[in-house]
């Protein structure tokens, strides 16, 4: 064993009671030497994949466990900012896996600080997103802290290779050889990926959902909601105030039933590759909605514009994974200060699928009947926009005149 293994004595492992995780521990201690605690983040994906975690994750090899409520700070501290900035990632994905793993990183730097571990471990592969999005919070937060990345270390390569080592190591396990899917939930959306998503050309079935109807088995009466909002995070539904985390599991059960929220995107991976995925986010779809109405109010022309620039540069900054840095709290205080004066009520139809706009209104509206109206006005003058549109265009005319002689 190599020194660097050696002077490893305690790590704390992000661990989810999966197949990878639960090889992951004993693999630790057969290779580090070392104690293993695992991290178990709970970041509202439900309880039937919390059930019986601690015990397995001690049955794994583990010293102890501790799961972690991060629910109330993922929402606060991560989901609506996000939002009230704009953030779509390449226009579709509303970021859901990406968003939770800064806050699940920082709890678990913070345990392993607590508990005086010398290492932090996690069950990403080499292919994907999340280990930058991992590493590049354990950089920011504790440096000193050495990582540990089984999957860039191992020479297990098949979920049957991992399920032998189980077997022999007498770790028990009810995953099987046969995994269609790969998946990922939270509070937020859930995502599904491999099996047949894997050839871009076939149409997901409906086995690859699990929380939306489809648009063809949805209610064919529509449902409308009132959403109230003050600066920009959601307060009430249909009148009655709401928590942060009910606010989004209600939403989710309502648009679930009317199909809303399913996407199927080919993008582009951090790491150079494209991967194809379907997600699914009914209530996070529905606030967004609501926000771009409610921004279509209250923003002026510049301020709008400008929110859509920072919107892109989160989407960027949060599917990357550099949450912990100076850019994105500068671009985080913009969005947040725009959104000061998003507040206000939106109601929005749900049908088959779709999310529209039925109505708005807010305090800080800058639409004006009395300007927009196409009856007669005392409010403007129209002639004024002869002089406008001259000066407007002056740059062009005198391009004009000039290509002219």
């Amino acid at each position: 064993m190599n020194n660097a293994k050696q002077n490893v004595k305690k790590v704390v492992l992000a661990y989810s009671g999966g197949l990878d995780t639960s090889a992951i521990v004993p693999w630790l201690k057969d290779n580090y030497d070392c104690e293993v605690i695992a991290f178990v983040a709970d970041v509202g994906q439900g309880a039937e994949d919390l059930a019986g975690v601690e015990e397995k994750a001690i049955k794994s090899g583990a010293s102890s466990c501790y799961v972690v409520d991060l629910r109330e700070q993922f929402v606060k501290e991560v989901i609506y900012p996000t939002l009230k900035a704009g953030a779509v990632y390449e226009g579709q994905y509303l970021l859901g896996t990406s968003m939770a793993r800064p806050i699940i990183a920082r709890a678990q730097v913070e345990l392993a600080l607590k508990l005086g571990a010398d290492a932090l471990c996690h069950g990403c592969t080499g292919k994907g997103n999340d280990q930058v999005r991992f590493e590049g919070a354990f950089a920011a937060l504790a440096p000193q802290l050495k990582v540990i990345a089984p999957w860039r270390e191992w020479e297990f390569n098949s979920r049957q290779s991992l399920l032998n080592y189980l077997a022999e190591k007498n770790v028990p396990t009810t995953a099987t050889a046969t995994k269609i899917y790969s998946r990922d939930a939270n509070l937020f959306h859930i995502s599904h990926e491999g099996g047949e998503l894997e050839n871009p050309w076939n149409e997901p079935s409906e086995q690859v959902w699990m929380w939306t109807k489809s648009p063809e088995q949805a209610p064919d009466k529509a449902e409308y909601l009132q959403l109230s909002f003050e600066k920009g995070e959601l307060t009430a539904i249909n009148g009655k105030i709401v928590g942060a985390i009910e606010a989004i599991e209600q939403l989710n059960a309502i648009g679930s039933e009317h199909g809303v929220g399913r996407i199927d995107i080919v993008e582009n991976r951090l790491v150079g590759m494209k991967s194809r995925g379907c997600y699914e986010t009914p209530g996070g779809t529905i606030i967004v909605a609501a926000l771009r109405a409610l921004e279509s109010l209250v923003y002026d022309r510049t301020s709008l514009k400008y929110r859509e620039e920072v919107g892109l540069e989160v989407a960027q900054l949060v599917y990357d994974g550099r949450w912990f840095t100076p850019l994105k709290d500068a671009l985080f205080a913009a969005s947040n200060s725009l959104a000061e004066q998003l507040t206000g009520d939106i109601v929005v139809k749900l049908y088959k699928g779709q999310v529209t706009v039925a109505k708005r209104r807010s305090p800080n509206s800058l639409y004006s009947e009395a300007f927009a109206t196409f009856d007669g006005d005392e409010v403007y003058n129209q002639k004024d926009a002869a002089g406008f549109i001259r000066l407007y265009s002056l740059a062009s005319r005198i391009r004009a005149l000039h290509t002219k002689g």
